[in-house]
């Protein structure tokens, strides 16, 4: 490591290319401070991690913001600083972020992809190539060893500098500033499985998306993959102004959850009255689509991730044969399904989680070619990493995606606040 001037810099300077301090700024979360976001992240002086033969060390520039550290945050459903010890990580705390653009400042002796001076996109999947499982075939993110860095990982984007596997470096989009090219890969990434991977449900021309959360990060870059490549995306929302964001992005329309009130696990198959009135909640839902449609026509695939309150309605209102696929549960776990409509219909339910590293060159590709935007909407600095997190928390984020800036120019910040 090459000698450097200064022992560790300011939030907003970086030192010349290829230079690597001793030390870095960090937000940290500690077991002692979970519970609220906005308590649980401070900002600490730390080293500067160490790299492998096949990782790559990224001064940071901007970082992205997802929800699973909030889960970070809240140590629930689990304590990531006890995984972390569980791998040898005595360090005590969890830098979080699985989002990032920065630029190369160190390569292992390894690493072949990449050199000192690029400027990438990062993204979050990360597996060990020596595992059995990718060896012989199988999809890396379906590993055993597959993890989500910055979550299940230590040394995240919320810092100075953060280490990663190669492989995770992308070209960064170069007409994209810094702040945006940190906020769409985990979630563009995620999306571009859902809607491609899982044959013969990829999306082909003309075909109907029904997409939850439409303004949401997810559902912002899903709206926008559907159009891409040839789909009819619907949105589902919770209001008529998210309804509108949605249709700027490409949506043909939207439907307004607020509307209904069948939501939730229905009612036991044997109570004919309670049910019923189930079904006539899911068919007004659908009916709703057949309107924004202008004509009888049911989602051949249903993009999913509120999960337990919706899952009922988008396998009643998924085309004969087609697929609901889902990467989340925001709204609860324990999703009740009506067999039937799987064996009888020959519909499909699908999980989905994150992507490998074709997926997200594929969203990185749509990118490049701006046929997708980020669909950034709000840009934060350094310290308020624990704020956007409480926003997202008591979901009150704003539309699209988030970022905060760490590297980069301050300046960033004037045209979105």
């Amino acid at each position: 490591m090459a000698s450097v001037a200064n022992e560790i810099y300011e939030i907003g300077e970086s030192p010349p290319i290829g230079e690597v301090p001793p030390q870095m700024y960090a937000q940290t979360i500690r077991r002692e401070r979970f519970g609220e976001p906005s308590k649980a992240f401070a900002s600490e002086k730390v080293a500067v991690p160490e790299i492998g033969p096949n990782e790559v060390l990224v001064h940071v520039m901007a970082a992205g913001i997802n929800y699973n550290n909030v889960w970070a945050a809240r140590g629930v459903p689990v304590d990531v600083i006890g995984i972390h010890a569980r791998t040898g990580d005595d360090t005590g705390f969890h830098i979080g972020g699985s989002d990032a653009s920065g630029i190369v400042y160190a390569a292992g002796s390894d690493v072949t992809n990449v050199k000192v001076g690029d400027r990438v996109v990062v993204h979050c999947g990360i597996w060990d190539d020596d595992d059995p499982f990718i060896v012989a075939g199988g999809d890396p993110i379906v590993a055993p060893s597959a993890k989500i860095w910055g979550y299940e990982t230590n040394w995240g984007s919320f810092a100075q500098f953060t280490k990663v596997q190669a492989h995770q470096c992308l070209p960064k989009p170069p007409h994209l500033t810094w702040e945006a090219a940190a906020a769409y890969m985990l979630v563009g990434a995620t999306v571009y499985r859902m809607l491609t991977n899982w044959t013969p449900h990829n999306v082909q021309d003309g075909d109907v998306v029904l997409v939850w959360g439409g303004s949401g990060g997810l559902g912002s870059i899903a709206i926008q993959v559907t159009r891409a490549l040839g789909g009819v995306p619907v949105a589902v929302t919770s209001s008529e102004e998210k309804g509108e964001y949605c249709k700027k992005l490409g949506a043909q329309g939207y439907i307004n959850r607020k509307q209904f009130d069948h939501w939730g696990m229905p009612p036991h198959w044997t109570d004919d009255e309670a049910y019923g009135r189930w079904v006539q909640g899911a068919r007004a839902f659908g009916k709703a689509l057949w309107d924004v449609l202008g004509e009888r026509k049911n989602p051949r695939i249903v993009f999913e991730h509120p999960g337990e309150d919706t899952i009922p309605t988008s396998i009643f209102v998924c085309d004969n044969g087609g697929m609901v696929v889902i990467c989340a549960g925001t709204s609860g776990y324990n999703a009740v399904v009506d067999l039937r409509y799987l064996w009888m219909r020959q519909k499909r339910l699908q999980g989905s989680h994150f992507a490998n590293d074709e997926q997200a060159k594929g969203i990185n590709d749509l990118m490049i070619e701006k046929k997708v935007d980020p669909a950034l909407s709000r840009v934060f600095q350094f310290n308020e990493v624990g704020l956007c997190h409480q926003l997202m928390y008591e979901g009150k984020q704003p539309d699209g995606n988030m970022a905060v800036l760490v590297s980069a120019p301050r300046e960033g910040l004037t045209d979105l606040e």
